[in-house]
């Protein structure tokens, strides 16, 4: 089969097939007057890094209620979009997106340039989210390659060089399958295909419109691409969460603006170390003089680290926190959440 008569067939399934998500316009509408929002698509794609459909989905469609345009984002509150983004994870990219926003607000007005290398230039784009919004948002040949398509390619082309060691190579060979004719959609059915039919595992190889085509279904063992590089323990941490309540209210801290979880309300902490903290120094560290008492502790996995956090808990006053009701503690990252509720719950 030709490269032409892959794209074909890719498309033609896309055409039947294609997920229905909030962001998105139906298959070919472009050719039949529809705009598509790059507000919209560029969201999206900020969003679903490192995270899935079905959890990123409430959140777009929070976000797209509450600022409507890439102007309302860019004029609101940087308290209020961490906020809204907390349990979302990695949240640079909550910074990065009002940077974004702001630049297109200000600099563009409030248009967002629609061409890769004008999309590179605003702050927190890389290559693959302007690439993306080039494709999807204006129909530019541009060359979208995000987790699943490498699976596609790699699959397709039987790549034996292991992630992430082949990703040049897998970008290049996904390269030589974009063309002029309907890029943006090219681009959502590799996505597509990658995300319901060529899965990581037990890929549904008999619904594939290319499995023809593909070289790994020719071996008989697609699932065993794309090869990967044993991956490296994570170092493990431990800290101190410490969990003052005063009556219904618990007390809270804006971490600093840069580093992880940078500028979002959190349960005050001591660092995070390589060896446990003692009972004494757990005492020591906590942002006030109370009596604090040992309530449990918490496992939470970040990217690049695993980590404990021993619990403190007490009742009590303190300088310089953010008292928050318990019922607003939601908006609160995954890990502190999980914190919070564990020493609100448990008392040893």
């Amino acid at each position: 089969m030709s490269s032409e008569g892959l794209r074909h067939s890719l498309l033609d399934w896309y055409d039947r097939h294609a997920r229905d998500l909030p962001w998105r316009v139906r298959p070919g509408a472009r050719a039949q007057g529809l705009r598509v929002d790059p507000y919209r698509v560029w969201l999206s794609e900020v969003m679903l890094q490192q995270t899935t459909v079905p959890h990123a989905t409430p959140y777009f469609l929070k976000f797209t209620t509450r600022w409507p345009t890439v102007s309302d984002l860019a004029a609101a509150e940087d308290g209020e979009v961490m906020a809204a983004w907390a349990g979302l994870g990695y949240y640079a990219r909550a910074r990065n997106l009002l940077a974004c926003a702001r630049a297109v607000a200000q600099e563009h007005g409030g248009v967002f340039p629609d061409r890769e290398d004008g999309l590179r230039s605003l702050p927190g784009l890389g290559p693959y989210t302007a690439a993306a919004v080039a494709a999807i948002a204006f129909d530019r040949p541009a060359n979208v390659v995000d987790g699943n398509v490498e699976r596609v390619i790699s699959r397709l082309f039987a790549v034996e060089a292991p992630l992430p060691a082949a990703k040049p190579e897998l970008k290049r060979l996904a390269a030589g399958l974009v063309g002029d004719d309907r890029p943006g959609d090219w681009a959502q059915a590799v996505m597509d295909l990658g995300a319901t039919v060529c899965r990581p595992k037990a890929p549904l190889c008999g619904r594939c419109p290319i499995r023809d085509h593909c070289a790994a279904f020719r071996t008989g063992a697609p699932e065993a691409y794309p090869r990967k590089s044993a991956k490296a323990e994570r170092p493990h941490r431990y800290g101190v969460a410490y969990v003052l309540t005063r009556g219904d209210h618990v007390a809270l801290i804006r971490r600093p603006p840069r580093g992880l979880l940078g500028g979002m309300l959190a349960l005050p902490t001591t660092d995070w170390r390589a060896d446990r903290w003692s009972a004494a120094e757990a005492r020591a560290g906590g942002p006030a003089p109370v009596a604090w008492r040992p309530a449990g502790e918490v496992e939470h996995g970040f990217t690049h680290f695993t980590l404990t956090l021993q619990l403190m808990r007490a009742e009590g006053e303190a300088d310089s926190v953010i008292w928050t009701p318990r019922r607003d503690l939601d908006a609160l990252p995954s890990v502190f959440l999980k914190a919070a509720r564990a020493g609100l719950s448990n008392l040893l």
